[in-house]
């Protein structure tokens, strides 16, 4: 069995394997093997604390809206999570046991996800938007025998039922044992035996479709399994690192924890409560940031304020979550020089598809697949590999950065773990040069005049036209055409709701798409999002098809025959 040493040396030399060869991204595909870590593994143990001992590097930077800020140390960190983790064990908490952690971009929760890993315990973060109904949900469900939250939070919990421990971060709570107290707790080493296949990680999903999924990972899924994630940034040694994303989300494991940690840089978090471009500018000046990733409707409302040049040190840009329109890239790039790069991945698994860093950028297209993970194309209705089809991971190769499964749900491992592949349920393209193009959802592809129809092609037209913050394209059914697309349409600021904008909208899409293709239908409209932000496109379909079966069309649209084509 490997020592702790060789598995750390393991780790470090397939991450600076990547850190030196993403720039050949042939040779990285050629030459990269996943690190092999068998036995007892915990990666806050063998992997941060080896490197956080005795380094005086800055591990996490956070900086308040009013100026005041936080620099904590590698070393610093590794000591604190060791004390959290020794008061946690005299409240209980052991291997195996799941602890909700409800906080926001505070350095408890960096401790706190330390501290839980370093005792074998579960994490399972939850992001602190979420209801009492919704925290039931979670704890019963997750079966959480602890939570840690922020005191503000507490009287979330006072109707959620469960014989869990409760910890309050801030103000005391009644009933509530005091996160402060681990201030006096014994800063000691912790050794958890945890096995590279124990669970680490339970994320729920954000539930787009359904009821929301228990995501669970082990030891190495996402901890080993994010050197795709840092690769895809080019995040390096020493950098400082900024990811707008929100705590309680996978995005947040994998941009705010994992991948920089997993480099050796510092995570940088600015925290606002209202968007200011012009301060998030200048902080990234300040701080020396030099590599970014942000959410596109960060990056465009950045584009609207005065980007100047390009902040000192910012070497790498990226997008996530969502289509970027290229008149966003192309300001970014006219601006600063730097192309915005997109990627493509999960809760269930860590980065799949990435532009990766000095690599070539197709406009469209998501990258290609990341060195180490086996994806491919499976034609839905044959199963046989092509190259549009379903994106898969082919488990025969034993993707390393895959979850270990759906907690609770054996008939839903079956169906998405079937013939030999993990199905991701996305539909992309693959052209000549190996490049990815996202199609949609399988659930949210559709036929028209048997015409294959991308809503997310769609929209990524659609939300080139000024007046368009968000759309969302789905279905009509349509007697003769069996469906037409419609839009949705969350309007910007300025815009009126009316036939003007309406017409102007379905001109674009019609001079911008096949004649196939156009939106036929449209419709201003307060978009359905789950908790975490995304589209329920679900409840659209839902609202299309009530209405057909109940022959009574919906007369708030408009419709392309009456506006533009007469």
């Amino acid at each position: 069995m490997a020592s702790n040493t060789d598995l750390f040396d393991t780790l470090r030399s397939a991450r600076d394997h990547l850190v030196d060869l993403m720039a050949d991204y042939d040779k990285a595909v050629e030459t990269f093997q996943w690190p092999r870590i068998t036995g007892t593994f915990n990666w806050a143990t063998d992997w941060f604390d080896a490197v956080a001992r005795d380094n005086d590097g800055v591990a996490l930077w956070i900086v308040e809206q009013d100026g005041t800020e936080l620099k904590v140390t590698f070393d610093q960190m590794a000591r604190r999570s060791d004390q959290v983790a020794s008061w946690l064990r005299g409240l209980g908490v052991g291997k195996g046991d799941r602890v909700i952690l409800m906080l926001g971009n505070q350095v408890e929760l960096w401790e706190s996800m330390l501290a839980v890993a370093k005792l074998g315990a579960v994490i399972m973060p939850t992001t602190g938007a979420l209801g009492s109904e919704d925290l039931a949900d979670r704890i019963g469900r997750g079966r959480a025998g602890f939570v840690i939250a922020n005191a503000a939070d507490a009287a979330k919990f006072a109707d959620v039922p469960g014989d869990y421990v409760r910890i309050a971060v801030g103000d005391p709570v009644p009933g509530w044992h005091p996160y402060s107290d681990t201030a006096a707790a014994a800063a000691e080493p912790h050794d958890p035996q945890t096995s590279a296949d124990d669970p680490l990680l339970v994320y729920f999903t954000s539930g787009t479709t359904s009821k929301p999924k228990l995501v669970e990972h082990s030891q190495i899924s996402y901890p080993v399994g994010h050197l795709t994630t840092m690769a895809w940034i080019g995040v390096r040694p020493g950098d400082i690192h900024l990811a707008i994303s929100s705590p309680g989300w996978a995005k947040h494991a994998w941009s705010c924890f994992f991948a920089p940690w997993l480099a050796e840089a510092t995570i940088f978090v600015y925290n606002y409560g209202r968007f200011d471009a012009a301060a998030l500018l200048q902080q990234m000046r300040r701080a020396g940031v030099s590599t970014f990733c942000a959410p596109p409707t960060v990056w465009r409302m950045l584009i609207q304020s005065d980007l100047g040049e390009r902040p000192p040190g910012l070497r790498e840009v990226l997008g996530a979550g969502e289509p970027l329109n290229p008149e966003v890239i192309g300001a970014v790039e006219r601006a600063w020089g730097l192309t915005i790069r997109d990627g493509f991945g999960q809760t269930e698994t860590t980065l799949q598809v990435g532009n990766t860093p000095g690599q070539p950028v197709k406009a469209g297209s998501m990258g290609r697949p990341m060195p180490g993970v086996p994806v491919v194309l499976v034609n839905p209705l044959t199963g046989e590999l092509a190259d549009e089809g379903e994106i898969c991971l082919d488990l025969s190769r034993t993707p390393l950065n895959l979850m270990t499964g759906y907690l609770g749900d054996d008939a839903r491992n079956a169906l998405v773990m079937r013939d030999g592949y993990y199905h991701t349920g996305d539909v992309a393209s693959r052209d000549a040069d190996g490049y990815i193009t996202y199609i949609g959802r399988t659930d949210d592809v559709f036929k028209s005049s048997d015409y294959k129809v991308s809503p997310f092609e769609l929209e990524s037209v659609l939300i080139e036209h000024p007046a368009v913050v968000e759309a969302a394209v789905v279905p009509q059914p349509d007697d003769t055409r069996l469906a037409v697309p419609k839009a949705y349409i969350s309007l910007a600021e300025g815009w009126a709701a009316d036939a003007d904008t309406a017409r102007s909208i379905l001109e674009h899409s019609r001079d911008h798409l096949a004649p196939y293709l156009k939106v036929r239908r449209l419709e201003f409209y307060e978009l359905p999002k789950t908790i975490s932000g995304k589209i329920r496109r679900v409840e659209l379909r839902r609202r299309e098809e009530d209405a057909h079966t109940a022959g009574q069309p919906i007369d708030t649209e408009y419709r392309y025959e009456d506006l533009v084509q007469r």
